[in-house]
């Protein structure tokens, strides 16, 4: 039982991160840590090596998730009101791709199905716990609103596609699966650029502006002779042109080789002439002094506006963001559990704080140091482990050793006799202790039968319960490991037959006249 509980809570706990964590140096905790690059030079290597079972990038983004539905509450007091309330939970949005490891998932999967994330753009299909959707009063198929804290706060809604529950309650209403694509964008990470045009004119020329969020905020702007500061320039369109723009952050200078949050980002603006070209641009107004547009599409990205002899129609391309090329981090899987620390110092060795050809620095942490307390926890168990053997083989080698006095004493005359007929007392004691190690044989089959009995039926019908708030399951869990089945019942046998030795020398005692005489 106690192995069995270590290794559940063990499994569960990397079933919901992973066994290793390679990170940004700049914080401890990939939660919340600084985003580095996905394409790393260590990826390919380490996801061939022999002792890694997988490795795969994902990105955390906290989140107060919503109910999509009202409940209705009764007031109590007497009075016959009611009220309408929507449920609110806070939670840990973790974000997968579609080469994600899905194996502890299924295995804990309830209800649905699993996201697909392998389309070109980011899906709202979510995974949430039998916890998560108890508190949020939610089912399979419904609608989940979930609030991100920004600069301006967003909301996004998301489709629950699958309900998974683990018995570790714990993690189950901290966690929800969703596409790693939306986190990296609501974590603004890179540069995501977009050209606009402002509602106002300046001495009756168009204001063309850059609309830039993400990366560090220091803004290098390329309208195609090099990178400089201006965000924007006027213009009065007389031809069909495009303008491209290519927005990235930086540093220290303009000029500066690429850095870690450098990756660019490109953004179009075609612009259509219909009529005379070089007319002025004298753009209608509308009553607030504002351009009056004229939206060409439903996103209103596409839109036109109207001078006395020509018509400016404008198609926005916004850039497609570099915040893909970010993650928080990579998980990384280990295949033998008991050579977690063997790997660690291995990557620590390979990776951490070795700059990579971007300038970044790594992390290398594991799942022992992140979840400390529960595996200081599970540690201590092992002393109880130590104690019970001691304990229980005590009590056999007290029961047996007394049970072989009690044979000697009863079997006296026999031992007389057999001294007289010339055996030694050594081969006397072999054949009593030959005869105890049946009985404890016999005793440990018995003993077999009745502890593989009970370890089946908590294995298959979970009969003995946990508080799950205390003890992170809800059930007892068990495991039987066959080298140390067998490891058990031969040291035990080994040690009681070897500490039966000190008494049978009591045979040695034993006159042969005075215990015939006796008889």
């Amino acid at each position: 039982m106690v192995t069995g509980f270590q290794q559940e809570v063990r499994n569960k706990v990397a079933g919901f991160g992973s066994h290793l964590f390679i990170l940004n140096s700049s914080g401890g905790n990939i939660y919340e840590c600084d985003p580095i690059r996905k394409n790393q030079t260590f990826y390919e290597e380490l996801k061939k090596a022999k002792d890694i079972l997988s490795i795969q990038a994902v990105a955390y983004k906290p989140v107060i998730l919503q109910s999509d539905k009202f409940v209705v509450t009764h007031a109590v007091g007497g009075k016959d009101t009611s009220y309408q309330r929507q449920e609110i939970h806070g939670a840990l949005m973790k974000g997968v791709d579609n080469q994600y490891d899905w194996k502890f998932i299924k295995e804990n999967l309830k209800e649905g199905r699993l996201p697909n994330y392998g389309a070109s753009t980011a899906s709202n299909e979510v995974l949430i716990s039998s916890k998560v959707a108890s508190i949020l009063q939610l089912k399979l198929g419904d609608n989940l609103k979930g609030f991100f804290v920004k600069a301006q706060p967003v909301k996004r809604a998301f489709k629950i596609v699958g309900i998974y529950h683990t018995g570790l309650e714990e993690f189950d209403k901290k966690f929800v699966i969703c596409d790693i694509r939306n986190v990296q964008q609501l974590n603004d990470w890179g540069i995501q650029a977009e050209i606009t045009v402002d509602d106002s004119l300046y001495l009756g020329q168009l204001i063309v502006r850059a609309d830039v969020s993400g990366g560090n905020g220091n803004y290098r702007y390329n309208w195609g002779e090099g990178y400089e500061m201006a965000s924007g320039f006027t213009i009065c369109p007389t031809k069909d042109t495009t303008i491209q723009l290519i927005v990235s952050d930086y540093y220290s200078s303009l000029k500066e080789e690429a850095t870690v949050t450098s990756i660019p980002d490109t953004a179009l603006l075609s612009i259509k002439i219909k009529g005379n070209g070089n007319s002025y641009c004298d753009f209608k107004l509308n009553q607030l002094g504002e351009l009056e547009r004229t939206y060409l599409n439903e996103d209103g990205s596409n839109f036109s506006f109207t001078a006395s002899q020509k018509t400016v129609e404008l198609f926005s391309t916004p850039g497609i963001g570099s915040y893909k090329s970010y993650v928080g981090g990579f998980e990384v899987n280990v295949k033998d559990w008991s050579k977690l620390s063997t790997v660690h110092e291995r990557l620590k060795k390979k990776i951490e704080f070795i700059p990579n050809q971007f300038g970044e620095l790594f992390l290398v942490r594991s799942l022992i140091d992140y979840e400390s307390d529960i595996f200081v926890w599970l540690g201590f168990l092992d002393v109880n482990v130590y104690i019970i053997l001691s304990l229980m083989i005590l009590i056999g080698i007290i029961n047996m050793g007394s049970a072989l006095l009690v044979l000697i004493l009863v079997r006296s005359n026999f031992i007389g006799l057999m001294k007289a007929m010339g055996a030694t007392a050594s081969m006397i004691r072999r054949i009593f202790l030959i005869q105890a190690a049946y009985l404890i044989f016999y005793g440990i089959v018995i003993g077999n039968v009745i502890g593989l009995a009970l370890l089946g039926i908590q294995y298959f019908f979970k009969v003995l319960q946990l508080n799950p708030d205390i003890y992170y399951l809800n059930y007892v869990p068990v495991e039987l490991n066959f080298w140390t089945w067998l490891g058990l019942n031969v040291g035990t046998l080994v040690i009681c037959v070897l500490a039966l030795i000190i008494p049978s020398y009591a045979i040695g005692k034993i006159h042969p006249a005075k215990a015939i005489k006796f008889n």
